[in-house]
């Protein structure tokens, strides 16, 4: 807004008109320029305030009630659509390999040894591992059998004067018991020369000696340990809660990765009964074969025993699952009017393996429920969907470390 500013012709000063400060000193000749001045500085004044005014009447108070009304911002999350499916409830252990045949063999007579077999070398049942000197025993053997066929003669000789009554019946057993007391000792003459060969029980590779050649053993004392590693089995302890879930037969899973292995499948081949009063478990054992040789005792393996199949399961991944005083619960994706809110869903949880979980209750089929961004989430707050899966991997979650939206998982 301008204000017009007329001037005239300047007549006697009028010093009346506008106020002078008394410091001011006005000539005549200066009293129309100070007039002017003064009508210049009233209008400036006068168009700051008209300005002031127009600039705040502008401006609208801002309402304290549409602050309130604003909406909280949507959480950002990813949802999974559970669909029934089935789940193989398992049991994972740990256990070691072990060979199916191992045995020390001992000596079982007195005498020089005069061979060993060399660790490492393979025999079959049957072929000696090791020898003993048998110059002794042979001998013995031989004089018992010159006794026995005397002892024999002798009897046949006395037979038939027995059944004419020549001689008398206790003349003939005591005939007979000679005969009986000969064979007898031939028999244990022979045993002990089957003795000197130490023989393999089974066919095995010879794995310690513990005596060496010219060393002198006697009985009972250890010669070698033969092991058979072409089947091998894998013992583990299971813990006492599953005593009743599982039986021979039963199918079981081992990883044997870490030695370039590979998982075989197999099936118990033993399901102890007894428990254990320290570790409270009772003994699974596997059979397996090991051909190739590839798997040695004392490794270390892990087994998954089935313990169950589920054919028609909801099953969620486990990071999905929340737990506080109330138990286990999830945020369930509501869609209402447009809107997609959390709602709560406190849970009963079945088996578990691996990442994933079975929801005995509390969830049902089509429902969508938040496994990213959970922890964000609260009961009725709104949903910013980023992304919808339908399928898990066998871990139970979608991604490896952090979430990503390239491209959604699939089922193992």
């Amino acid at each position: 807004m301008i204000l017009p500013f007329f001037s005239r012709r300047p007549s006697a000063p009028d010093t009346s008109a506008v106020p002078m400060p008394a410091s001011w000193s006005v000539s005549s000749a200066s009293a129309p320029a100070a007039r002017r001045g003064a009508a210049l500085l009233l209008g400036a004044v006068l168009l700051l305030g008209v300005a002031v005014g127009t600039g705040g009447c502008s401006e609208e108070p801002v309402s304290d009630a549409s602050a309130q009304d604003a909406a909280p911002p949507a959480t950002r999350v990813e949802t999974l659509v559970l669909r029934p499916t089935s789940f193989t409830d398992v049991i994972e252990l740990t256990g070691s390999v072990e060979a199916l045949d191992d045995a020390t063999l001992s000596a079982q007579t007195s005498g020089t040894v005069t061979m060993l077999r060399d660790r490492g070398v393979r025999v079959a049942a049957g072929e000696p591992v090791a020898t003993i000197d048998a110059d002794e025993a042979r001998a013995a053997v031989e004089q018992a059998q010159a006794q026995f066929a005397l002892a024999q003669d002798r009897f046949e000789r006395q037979q038939p004067l027995y059944r004419d009554s020549v001689i008398s019946a206790l003349e003939f057993e005591q005939v007979r018991s000679e005969r009986n007391q000969a064979r007898a000792a031939l028999a244990q003459a022979r045993k002990r020369l089957n003795n000197t060969r130490v023989e393999a029980p089974f066919a095995g590779t010879v794995e310690e000696r513990f005596l060496e050649r010219g060393e002198q053993a006697a009985p009972g004392m250890q010669v070698a340990r033969l092991v058979n590693t072409r089947r091998v089995k894998v013992t583990a302890g299971v813990p006492e809660r599953y005593a009743n879930d599982l039986r021979e037969g039963t199918p079981v899973q081992l990883d044997f990765r870490r030695y370039d292995a590979g998982v075989r499948t197999a099936e118990a081949s033993f399901v102890g009964s007894a428990i254990d009063p320290d570790s409270r478990t009772f003994p699974i054992e596997v059979t397996v074969s090991n051909e190739d040789g590839r798997l040695k005792p004392s490794m270390g393996v892990t087994l998954r025993v089935t313990r169950a199949v589920l054919d028609s399961a909801l099953v969620l991944p486990r990071s999905a699952v929340l737990r506080d005083e109330r138990g286990p619960h999830v945020y369930v994706a509501d869609r209402t009017d447009s809107v997609v809110v959390a709602r709560n869903r406190d849970l009963a949880l079945g088996p578990a393996t691996g990442g994933r979980v079975v929801a005995d209750s509390g969830l049902a089929a089509g429902d969508e429920i938040v496994i990213v961004g959970q922890n964000n989430a609260s009961p009725g707050a709104p949903l910013d969907i980023a992304q919808r899966y339908t399928r898990t991997t066998a871990a139970g979650t979608p991604y490896a470390d952090t979430p990503s939206l390239s491209a959604p998982p699939t089922e193992e």
